[in-house]
């Protein structure tokens, strides 16, 4: 997976590290083009061993909103898996070894996975975490972060998908951690990834060398 380098991107990307009395919030959106570099083409080799083919479908975990109103019905059967291809699984897993270089994905796992159901959810669910954090200032960096997000892989066009690990393989695992979100946004005709994650931290336990902007009621330009 190639970064695709935008000014426009790493801007926001600074402006994701909010601090307020509670919590500090680390995030980053960058943009990823679909094409095999260094290493990878070796890796998508193995990937596709023993049998596999870039076709052949692995199973999703339900998205959180199922998961949720599962839990409040009870009802634990009847629940088709969504799926993805192995080649979108390799894509996925390569934009998060490339994301995070000082970690190793190769061993993710499809359930590790889920398919968003809307945009409109995913959108919900960023606002619901960064609103309680980012208060004023979140409400002016919002429109300017989907329509940098828009520019790059057309929403629209998107299958959107969310990386959901366990405490062991979760490169945010850490003390001090209160919540984390992984999106990635797939347009498969432009061969292109925007990927955006954030996490809160206890603001004692929060990185020092980053530079977090107070929630105060600014302007995002």
């Amino acid at each position: 997976m190639k970064l695709l380098e935008s000014g426009r991107l790493e801007a926001l990307s600074s402006a994701l590290s909010i601090l307020n009395g509670d919590s500090a919030v680390q995030g980053r959106v960058e943009s990823y083009s679909c094409k095999m570099a260094g290493g990878e083409k070796a890796f998508y080799k193995r990937f596709t061993a023993d049998g596999e083919t870039s076709n052949n479908l692995q199973a999703l975990s339900p998205p959180e909103c199922v998961s949720y109103s599962r839990s409040l019905s009870g009802d634990e059967e009847g629940i088709l898996c969504d799926t993805i291809s192995r080649k979108t699984l390799f894509y996925l897993i390569a934009t998060l070894n490339a994301a995070f270089p000082d970690y190793d994905f190769s061993m993710a796992k499809s359930s590790e996975f889920s398919a968003e159901p809307s945009l409109t959810w995913v959108q919900g669910a960023v606002d619901a975490a960064l609103s309680a954090v980012g208060g004023a200032r979140w409400r002016q960096l919002k429109p300017a972060l989907w329509a940098a997000i828009e520019e790059e892989v057309v929403l629209s066009e998107c299958n959107i998908y969310s990386y959901n690990p366990d405490l062991a393989t979760d490169p945010y695992g850490e003390p001090g951690c209160l919540w984390t979100f992984n999106y990635f946004f797939y347009n498969i005709k432009l061969k292109r990834i925007v990927f955006l994650t954030c996490r809160a931290m206890s603001p004692v336990c929060a990185d020092s060398g980053v530079d977090f902007a107070m929630d105060e009621d600014e302007e995002y330009n």
